[in-house]
């Protein structure tokens, strides 16, 4: 548990460009007290303790805001950012080195029992507000846009934008965790694919209007000239018919 609390400590001042000094972050930081006060809770849930433990979550939660069940497994190096409104569900396993927004909730879906939560692996980015729901596995370097709701597994290595979430993969390139707001975003994409596409039908339409004005101004001229030499024939034809009688 020690070298847990160690770790949460030194991570904030990876994580957080805002932390300025030791005595800062001991102090001032709900997270970080969130989650010792988590494992505090954990350590006696796992003897088998009964009420204390539910106690020491519920006095986290208003202390800090942030409600950690006291069966759920964290990993070292977690940080929660802010963290009003995080929900850590009872069968939840969060992974060394995840980084945690405010308002994001690892719940579960309905009354079953046994592992009904998410299992994030390592180095894993939840955007704030994200909803990551059910007995769901999210693989290592994994990152979740903010306001996304995760229904599904994901791969390691990958983006969830959207809501259902959308797998957009970004396997082999590495990212900094801090660049959480620079996610692709996979439905304006497609709009503006969509977009492209109507600007080329409407510019082809254009043109085969005008192709097909020339086409009937270029009969008309024809059909014109045609009916003006009639015209004249007859006439000739006429004057000589009249001038043999």
């Amino acid at each position: 548990m020690l070298s847990s609390i160690i770790a949460d400590y030194r991570i904030v001042f990876e994580r957080d460009p805002a932390a300025r000094n030791g005595l800062e972050v001991l102090l001032c930081y709900p997270g970080l007290h969130a989650l010792w006060l988590y494992r505090l809770a954990h350590g006696l849930y796992t003897l088998g303790l009964p009420l204390i433990p539910r106690l020491i979550s519920h006095l986290a939660r208003f202390l800090t805001g942030i409600e950690i069940h006291p069966g759920a497994k964290i990993g070292k190096g977690v940080f929660i950012d802010h963290g009003m409104g995080v929900v850590i569900g009872e069968t939840a396993i969060v992974g060394d080195y995840a980084l945690i927004y405010q308002g994001v909730t690892l719940g579960g879906t309905g009354k079953e029992s046994g592992k009904r939560h998410p299992t994030l692996g390592e180095n894993v980015v939840v955007g704030a507000g994200a909803k990551v729901l059910g007995n769901i596995i999210l693989g290592n370097n994994v990152r979740i846009g903010a306001g996304s709701v995760v229904l599904k597994d994901v791969p390691s290595d990958c983006t969830v934008v959207g809501v259902p979430g959308r797998l957009v993969y970004r396997s082999g390139v590495r990212i900094n965790p801090l660049e959480h707001g620079n996610l692709p975003d996979s439905e304006a994409a497609a709009i503006r694919a969509l977009m492209d596409r109507i600007e080329a039908l409407e510019k082809e339409l254009e043109e085969l209007k005008q192709n097909q004005e020339k086409s009937v101004k270029t009969v008309s001229h024809k059909e014109l000239a045609t009916a003006s030499c009639c015209s004249i024939n007859e006439r000739d034809l006429r004057e000589f018919l009249d001038g043999s009688i």
